[in-house]
């Protein structure tokens, strides 16, 4: 109970920008939880999806093929499904679909992480601002009082004030941390999704290929 009394007293003397503050802190929470359960929905084993994926086009089973991307819903599997119903239609028609559904799903795996390095950075300067304000007022506040209590006031108005800068820094600096990892995260969902995406373009091309040998043989 001490702990948090010291929490709230600190939270006090910092003054009106620890509330901004706070209110950044819990927003950056917000966005971390939400991107780390949508990512983790997102994310697929993608050599067990490419094994599934080739067994069936090369059988010429493109709705198993389709029926595999539909009953394991993700971006990667959203956008090769896109490409495999142009499975009769010209490869440019088959990348076109895949491309379109792209743009559609990959905003949506970069969508707010960017914010918690925007939200560090200015929980940080709301923090100096809020000590900087504090050191003006406690040195205002020593300039008419007795000389022999100028010193322990003062201290004690910079201590006061230094609060908000470490409010500022306890919010910024797991806020940029969780962003570097989200966008690591992110970003491997993206390379998998392109890596996927050609890969199946070209099991589609060779199953083509290798239908209208047999057909001229």
């Amino acid at each position: 109970m001490s702990a948090l009394k010291v929490v709230a007293d600190a939270f006090h003397e910092g003054g009106w920008p620890m509330w901004p503050i706070l209110c950044i802190m819990v927003v950056c929470w917000g966005i971390v939880i939400e991107r780390i359960i949508y990512l983790k929905k997102a994310g697929i084993d993608k050599e067990k999806l490419l094994a599934l994926l080739k067994s069936q086009i090369m059988a010429g089973n493109v709705q198993g093929a389709v029926k595999v991307c539909s009953g394991n819903p993700t971006p990667m599997t959203r956008i090769i499904q896109a490409g495999l119903t142009k499975f009769n239609r010209p490869d440019h028609e088959v990348q076109a679909a895949m491309d379109e559904a792209a743009l559609h799903e990959l905003p949506l795996l970069e969508k707010r992480t960017g914010y918690l390095a925007m939200l560090g950075n200015v929980a940080t300067l709301i923090g100096l601002l809020g000590t900087i304000i504090g050191l003006i007022h406690s040195f205002a506040g020593v300039a008419g009082v007795d000389p022999s209590m100028k010193a322990t006031l003062l201290a004690k108005g910079i201590a006061e004030a230094m609060n908000c800068t470490a409010f500022g820094l306890i919010t910024a600096v797991p806020a940029l941390l969780c962003f570097s990892f989200l966008n690591g995260w992110t970003q491997g969902i993206l390379d998998d999704i392109n890596e996927v995406s050609v890969q199946v373009v070209n099991l589609v091309v060779g199953h083509r290929n290798a239908m209208k040998g047999s057909q001229a043989a």
